[in-house]
């Protein structure tokens, strides 16, 4: 089934559903890597499997003669091997990541075609972050935002190339979602705005919604208010991330702009190592995600970068 049929399942059952994003390992690590994160998860009957995207890095490095050199490396393996191996090995839904940044439209358009032969067809389609620092500039030949994106995969749906050339439709078209931010996304002066693009890419096709993490639920709760409102009708999927080190106390807010109540820092502060943290975490995580619940979401989407055994923790407690 594809994603918004699940969702749409859990709605009208008026049940939650489990599921996870995973991160592509580095280079040089095999696919066990990702397998042993989903076995230590797959008893909780995860629906869809998330399988996150990353462009080439710029390296620079000094070479013999004192020269500064650029080069271009890629540290992970990309989403269509990585889904392609968890689809075959387990059966479940998988969710590649399809992203602007560091993709020209002709390698997106290669990716599409290989994801629909092996039988692939959810992807979240997301612009990505910026090669820099900085704010968010797309290099030459990429898409800039990602309803740019959706438009070329609405486009191969109907047959349509980038060569000009038409085909018969996919007999199966590509279904997708797109990121939300209860927060707000970074570079939008403020939620009204972002909410008003986040329309415009549903009006454009996105069945559903993915949150960034978030740790207050009232503002994943105010967000979903303000999209209803906005006429956004489509399922809203709430992400959650555990906090499993005292590192994470300020490096979560300072790369997902996401804010940690006090009540949730206090605790943090109050532990020496990063087991106490991790316990901390699935406490907070267990109390989120019980409310949410309770609130009838369609599933939890659960970000498991360094956490998939707080992860499942969490969901011993609630499923």
């Amino acid at each position: 089934m594809k994603v918004i049929e699940l969702l749409n399942q859990a709605i009208e059952n008026k049940t939650t559903h489990f599921s996870f994003e995973l991160l592509p390992p580095l280079r040089g690590n095999s696919i066990y890597k990702v397998f042993n994160t989903i076995d230590k998860l797959k008893e909780f009957d995860p629906k869809y499997i998330n399988i996150t995207a990353h462009r080439d890095e710029v390296v620079f490095t000094e070479s013999e003669s004192g020269l500064i050199e650029k080069k271009i490396t890629r540290k992970r393996p990309g989403t269509v091997a990585v889904a392609a191996a968890i689809k075959n090995e387990y059966k479940i839904t998988v969710v590649p990541h399809v992203i602007c940044s560091g993709f020209t439209p002709e390698e997106t358009e290669n990716a599409l075609l290989d994801l629909n032969f092996l039988g692939i067809y959810d992807l979240l389609l997301l612009r990505g972050d910026s090669s820099s620092r900085h704010a968010f500039i797309s290099s030459e030949g990429e898409h800039k935002y990602a309803i740019d994106l959706i438009n070329q995969v609405n486009e191969i749906n109907k047959g349509g190339f980038l060569d000009g050339t038409h085909v018969e439709p996919f007999a199966t078209p590509f279904s997708f979602g797109t990121a939300g931010y209860p927060e707000k996304h970074e570079e939008a002066p403020n939620i009204d705005s972002d909410i008003y693009w986040l329309k415009k890419k549903v009006d454009a096709g996105a069945e559903y919604i993915v949150t960034q993490m978030f740790f207050d639920n009232q503002k994943f709760f105010d967000f979903v208010k303000k999209v209803r409102d906005a006429g956004i009708t489509v399922p809203v999927v709430p992400g959650i991330k555990p906090i499993s080190a005292l590192s994470q106390l300020t490096v979560l807010p300072q790369i997902f702009k996401t804010d940690i109540p006090e009540a949730l820092a206090a605790e943090v502060r109050k532990c020496k190592t990063n087991d106490e943290v991790k316990q901390v975490g699935i406490e907070w995580g267990i109390q989120q995600g019980k409310e949410l619940i309770q609130h009838g979401v369609p599933s939890l989407h659960f970000y498991t970068l360094m956490a998939s055994d707080c992860v499942k923790e969490i969901a011993k407690a609630i499923y």
